[in-house]
């Protein structure tokens, strides 16, 4: 069976802005973590999981010139 792949469509933030929740293209909502899990594992594309100067894994969108798809200026849910 090919494991399909989805994309983030929306995000749920928290009252500092940060993102906590992520809604994939099946529909699935899924928090941050697992979020981050599903993307080193290849299942979420067009985002990459990077350490950040905090120490911290950070998820973001891959860079290709377009602010548009960025995480941060997706629609909320």
């Amino acid at each position: 069976m090919e494991k399909r792949q989805e994309s983030v469509i929306a995000v749920r933030k928290n009252g500092d802005d940060d993102i906590i929740e992520l809604k994939l293209s099946n529909g699935q909502v899924v928090d941050y973590k697992e979020a981050q899990q599903m993307a080193k594992g290849g299942m979420i594309v067009n985002v990459n999981v990077f350490k950040g100067g905090d120490g911290d894994e950070h998820l973001r969108s891959n860079p290709d010139g377009d602010p548009t798809n960025n995480l941060d200026n997706l629609p909320q849910f």
